[in-house]
């Protein structure tokens, strides 16, 4: 059985590399050739250009594709990897035309796993811990209020005057400013246009407080069945987040102005030009630390006083093992990997995993990947 790796950007490495020094048999495509040899050439040379008609030639039963692609690639490696009874791992959201793929996935007994990166990913695992704990804690009954958050963010681990820096293209980022975002605050739903119409402040419990700035991300509403709340709980609020070094919104501020105002085609190769001026202006220089914070917090109170309050606390940096992101986001796709190799992921379309005994393991291996993490507890 042969994992397939398409892409090796910079958020790729980490996680490739942990497979292929495990021994496991990996075939590496990627579109630049010479780009992919640079990154694992001292490891392999099974190193090809990546074509999708040559990868489904080269699939047999029971083979893995990774792609950590564009996400318009997404959905064509998964139906040829069904097509073959191969399976499938992203660290992408589920598009809808993902989702639509499960029965056909189902049917022929492979497993599409995504989300199984940081944020998405990671996230979900502490969410799945927190949700486990909390029913085995005692504190479960009727009549509970339920407060949810879950902020992610990567920020400079030396902050500048702009509050940020770039790992990669800018682009994305700008045009994640400009999409809509619902959540749950006070026990009614928030929908917002911008982040910045809905920015706040998080006092994130580190082994030294700090404060961050955080909005609300995409659609939060749809994870509160993913994390196994039910319907006829009280929640007070449900909210999966992007946080920032406090100043970040004011820095920023011209940004959002503009971004504002763009509007068709103009507007796009306008934000084209920003993202192309943000990278050279502040894009990580080579050896500089990166870091990734990741808060995600249950809080359920009865009566108004709180019957259970945990945080599940990551702070990781960039080091000699090279930078957080790329660490965070693909050892968590190698491991899915390997779950998906050896059949313990149901077939089907799926996210990062709930089962206890995998829950177990990768957060031990996201343990090793941070600087700092733990569960504290806030009672």
């Amino acid at each position: 059985m042969t994992i397939h790796w398409c892409g090796t950007g910079l958020s790729a490495i980490p996680g490739l590399r942990r497979l292929i020094e495990a021994g496991k048999p990996v075939t590496v495509w990627n579109r630049t050739v010479e780009k992919a040899r640079e990154a694992v050439g001292d490891l392999t040379d099974d190193i090809r250009a990546f074509d999708l008609d040559a990868l489904s030639a080269e699939l047999e039963p029971g083979d893995v594709v990774v792609s950590m692609l564009p996400a318009n690639w997404h959905v064509p490696l998964a139906e040829a990897a069904i097509d073959k009874g191969a399976h499938f791992v992203s660290s992408s959201y589920i598009a809808p035309e993902m989702r639509a793929l499960d029965a056909r996935a189902k049917a022929a007994g492979v497993a599409l796993v995504n989300e199984v990166g940081l944020d998405p990913g990671i996230d979900h695992l502490m969410a799945h811990w927190l949700m486990t704990d909390y029913r085995a804690s005692g504190a479960h009954g009727a009549g509970n209020v339920f407060s949810f958050t879950s902020y992610c963010g990567g920020v400079p681990k030396e902050a500048n005057a702009f509050r940020y820096k770039f790992s990669w293209s800018p682009l994305g980022v700008l045009r994640a400013l400009r999409s809509p975002s619902r959540s749950i605050r006070d026990f009614s739903e928030l929908s917002v246009q911008r982040p910045w119409d809905a920015l706040g402040r998080y006092d994130a419990p580190l082994p030294t407080p700090e404060t961050f700035e955080v909005y609300p991300n995409r659609d939060s509403l749809p994870f509160m069945a993913q994390y196994g709340f039910e319907p006829g709980w009280k929640v007070r609020d449900f909210v999966r987040g992007t946080l920032r070094l406090n100043g970040w919104a004011d820095a920023w501020s011209g940004i959002f102005d503009e971004i504002e105002t763009l509007e068709g085609p103009e507007g796009e190769t306008r934000l084209k030009e920003m993202s192309d001026d943000l990278w050279a202006n502040y894009a990580y220089a080579e050896g500089e630390p990166d870091r990734v914070v990741l808060c995600v917090a249950l809080k359920v109170e009865r009566d108004g006083r709180p019957v259970y309050h945990k945080t599940y606390v990551m702070d990781a940096w960039g080091d000699a093992r090279g930078t957080a992101m790329a660490r965070l986001v693909s050892v968590p796709v190698s491991l899915a990997v390997e779950a998906a190799l050896d059949h313990e992921i149901a077939p089907g379309v799926s996210a990062a995993p709930s089962d206890p005994r995998l829950l177990t393991r990768w957060l031990a291996e996201v343990d090793r990947l941070a600087q700092h993490m733990q569960v504290v507890d806030q009672l």
